[in-house]
């Protein structure tokens, strides 16, 4: 079996880093739940992962990837608070953690921006936190 992506790797890294925090399961209702598409039937709060993209920053003969990840954070109408409060936590989590990748190294990780919005049509609140990552295949 074929090690996986670098942004699949990246991804299944931040699962394990949130999964194991009592603090963020708390702010997520209980259990830190990433989806790719919002889940059918379930209410907020709950986390999804955004917009990613990956960039190929080799240098040197090392197979290295520049990423962008953005992990939105869905809460109920008026709670933009709740919504900000997971995205804070994410964050914390993630400053100096180094995280074990299947198939690559994490190089560096960086929080770049943790935004607010609402979703006019539903009046869900939204906290998107982006990522900045670099990581190199080994």
């Amino acid at each position: 079996m074929s090690d996986p992506s670098p942004l699949l790797a990246l991804r299944a890294g931040l699962i394990a880093r949130f999964s194991g925090d009592a603090a963020l399961a708390a702010l997520l209702g209980g259990k830190v739940r990433i989806h790719d598409e919002p889940p059918r039937g379930s209410l907020p709060v709950y986390a999804l992962f955004g917009e990613a993209e990956i960039l190929d920053d080799s240098v040197d003969g090392a197979e290295r990837h520049r990423h962008s990840h953005a992990i939105a954070v869905i809460a109920k109408p008026g709670s933009v608070r709740t919504a900000l409060d997971a995205a804070a936590r994410m964050a914390a989590l993630l400053t100096d953690a180094a995280l074990p990748l299947q198939g690559c190294r994490l190089v560096t990780l960086r929080v770049r921006a943790i935004k607010a919005t609402r979703d006019a049509r539903t009046g869900e609140a939204r906290a998107t936190l982006t990522l900045e990552a670099v990581t190199e295949t080994q």
